[in-house]
């Protein structure tokens, strides 16, 4: 039977102290064996939770659509891409981060040395609630391939989803390697001053660096992912069609709240008016609604609906036009309820396309996560990478370019950037994910993911004794002048080379 640590609304007097300190004790024990059966028996037991959220699919997809308003397409999606990433983080955990043999140098031809990576013990995970099982998973899989154990923090929104996960994987390995603690920021605040050996945190770059100031009093790491304000650069051979349905999908799809979605398009002035109004026919066909049949659900977070509404208002005051919504800005927004977003119509918000918008408006600058996206004309790709490189953010992004894709890609400030398709890049478990500036530091997802949540451990075995020994008080001159005389040979300038 699951453990279930968390702190009721009514229940001001439980301290989430010791509610967090409990579940970091048990992960602390469960550790040593979760350790000690090795890369082949976390791979077994990894490969049976994998299989037990697979044969329970529609019923996850259930729960994330009732807590956030996902349509249950999308939260399949979701799910399926996180499967991928725990399937990933099984199968190569030992080839990452088993023990390997290190080269040696001819000044240290005695010695023989390995590097491996060890686990860093408990892991703390303080999850979103925009991909509540594909973003958390990107700490958890990799975290417990690695030999680390895990308490999770779900979002406050979506604490139904993150119990969901820890009871499977007791269900699939019987035993408490991952556990859930529930509860608002008295919880994650709690997590952070524990004994974990680590934070993984994905939410706002505000608490973000909460999170870093607590951790930072007992020096423990942390990996932030803070969030984005994605570009999508259109140059002038680009594939405008496909580039306006990327456009589009990367905007709109998850209500637009997707930190690696498209919010800006800036696209080349020779292609500029075709693919505004390709974007508006494909946008007209995305309609959000409460019902079954909507392509976008309502926006999750009660106070984004404000924050979005605001946005769009500030930039139509500032001369922006509306090619497509915008008009439901114009009147009263109605009360947003705290319940579920799938009770309450004031949180669906239509797709939006906003072009001329002035580069100091808000919507250019914060992050939006709302169905809302501004297409800007560029002269040239210079002025392109200028613009998208502008902002504090430098999580995702995208290019759409027959010729040139990799070459602008590779110039835009920013962790990860899809070529001729948007996101894609999510796909991939080989791949690192995170970001630069405001959008934080630190990598999930691939090796770097794997290493992430380790140390190194480095090892230098004395093979046999050194003819000329340095590392001592009885060595004399002569040993002195051999070694003088070894380094310029190996490292000092050759006249015949210059």
């Amino acid at each position: 039977m699951s453990t279930e640590y968390a702190v009721a609304p009514a229940e001001q007097s439980v301290d989430p102290s010791a509610l967090v300190t409990e579940a970091v004790d048990l992960a602390r024990e469960t550790q040593t064996w979760w350790d000690s059966i090795g890369f082949s028996g976390r791979r077994h037991l990894l490969d049976r939770w994998r299989q037990d959220i697979t044969d329970h699919l529609d019923e996850l997809a259930a729960v994330v659509h009732d807590e956030m308003g996902k349509p249950h397409g999308d939260a399949v999606l979701e799910i399926g891409m996180a499967l991928e990433h725990l399937a990933w983080a099984a199968k190569h955990a030992r080839r990452v981060l088993d023990r390997k043999r290190v080269g040696s140098t001819l000044l240290a031809a005695h010695l023989a040395a390995t590097v491996e990576y060890l686990p860093l013990g408990v892991i703390g995970v303080i999850g979103p609630w925009n991909y509540p099982v594909y973003t958390p998973m990107g700490a958890i899989a990799y975290a417990l391939a690695g030999g680390n154990t895990v308490v999770f923090k779900p979002s406050e929104l979506t604490p139904l989803t993150g119990q969901w996960l820890a009871d499977s994987f007791e269900r699939a390995v019987g035993r408490p390697a991952l556990l859930a603690v529930h509860g608002r920021g008295e919880i994650g605040d709690a997590l952070c001053r524990s004994s974990v050996d680590m934070i993984s945190f994905t939410g706002s770059p505000g608490t973000a660096r909460l999170v870093m100031a607590t951790c930072a009093q007992s020096l423990k790491p942390v990996l932030i992912e803070g969030g984005g304000k994605d570009v999508l650069i259109v140059a002038e051979d680009a594939d405008v069609p496909a580039a306006a349905a990327a456009a589009v999908w990367g905007g709109m799809s998850n209500a637009g709240q997707t930190c690696v979605g498209v919010e800006r398009v800036l696209a080349h002035e020779a292609v500029y008016d075709e693919l505004v109004a390709a974007i508006a026919r494909e946008a007209t066909r995305a309609r959000a609604g409460l019902d079954d049949g909507a392509d976008l659900g309502p926006i999750s977070l009660p106070k984004q609906v404000g924050i979005i509404r605001e946005q769009v208002a500030d930039a139509l005051s500032r001369g922006a036009r509306a090619v497509l919504g915008g008009e439901q800005f114009n009147g009263p927004a109605g009360e947003v309820a705290d319940g579920s977003p799938l009770e309450d119509p004031a949180r669906v918000i239509q797709p939006t396309v906003l072009v001329d918008t002035p580069p100091d408006a808000r919507i250019q600058r914060e992050e939006t996560f709302g169905p809302v996206i501004t297409v800007d004309r560029v002269a040239s790709m210079d002025e392109a990478i200028e613009r998208a490189n502008s902002g504090s953010y430098g999580l995702g992004g995208a290019v759409f370019s027959r010729k040139h894709g990799p070459e602008i890609a590779r110039r835009i400030r920013s962790g990860m950037t899809s070529v001729n398709n948007v996101i894609g890049f999510t796909g991939l478990p080989q791949l690192p994910f995170g970001g630069v500036g405001d959008s934080g530091f630190g990598r999930t997802h691939g090796a770097e993911g794997l290493r992430c949540f380790c140390y190194a451990k480095s090892v230098a075995r004395q093979r046999f004794t050194p003819p000329v020994a340095v590392t001592n008080f009885d060595r004399r001159a002569r040993v002195d002048g051999i070694f003088k005389t070894a380094v310029s040979v190996l490292h000092g300038s050759r006249p015949w080379q210059q």
